[in-house]
């Protein structure tokens, strides 16, 4: 859904290509990760700033599980510092937080976290900022799925939707994949259905604000028919 001035309602980012980046560099991949964190906070302010009101992040898929053990647990300690830094940030822009995902791996700690953050921050009017972390397209329609299941009624489309972890919110009107690779790997798979595909070779630790607006750009010159025939 398009604004009265063309900037999408929701654009949704698959963050890719940290471990590259850091490659390039000699690096060790766990400074790939620590510069793409910097980024979500540059491309948010950025989207936020242009009127875009949801942001969705693919941080953490739930098949990123099976990467080395000391990967992972550098991942959970960046998303743990981060919502411990980030949250007075939120609330000064006014940036309501969401983390879309199953919680059932983290600690205690990190859960109350979460759940704190996002109590506090859920006051914020200027736009959304959803993480999605322990995140994948299939278990989020499986899950919608036994819910219709176990309640013993049947489902619509409009009905599914209200069950997924997005539900309240418009679809993506655009999904980016930085880091060159041209796929959507188990995100948001059916709210995706109409969504606008644009992949960029830009690693994300490089991905910048004007790439966006670039985007943007792009997808106002698109005709979105949904179907229909436009007749005009």
């Amino acid at each position: 859904m398009k604004s009265d001035n063309g900037v999408p309602s929701h654009i949704a980012i698959i963050m890719d290509g940290n471990g590259r980046w850091a490659k390039k560099r000699l690096l060790p991949r766990s400074f790939g990760h620590r510069e793409g964190v910097k980024t979500i906070d540059r491309i948010a302010d950025e989207v936020f700033t242009l009127g875009v009101r949801y942001l969705t992040i693919f941080a953490f898929s739930t098949e990123n599980w099976n990467r080395p053990e000391q990967e992972v647990t550098g991942l959970l300690g960046l998303f743990r510092k981060y919502l411990k830094s980030n949250e007075p940030k939120l609330l000064k822009r006014g940036i309501k937080l969401n983390v879309l995902g199953s919680r059932r791996a983290f600690d205690d700690e990190l859960r109350t976290l979460v759940d704190e953050v996002c109590e506090h921050t859920s006051c914020g009017k200027v736009g959304t900022l959803n993480i999605c972390f322990d995140y994948g397209g299939r278990a989020d329609i499986v899950e919608a799925v036994n819910e219709f299941v176990e309640a013993g009624v049947k489902a619509d489309e409009e009905t599914f939707a209200e069950r997924l972890q997005t539900h309240g919110m418009p679809d993506p009107d655009i999904i980016i994949r930085t880091g060159g690779e041209h796929r959507i790997s188990n995100f948001l798979l059916y709210q995706s259905a109409y969504s606008e595909l644009f992949f960029t070779d830009t690693l994300w630790p490089d991905f910048s604000g004007e790439e966006i607006k670039n985007i943007i750009a792009e997808y106002r010159k698109k005709d979105r028919r949904f179907g229909r025939i436009n007749e005009e």
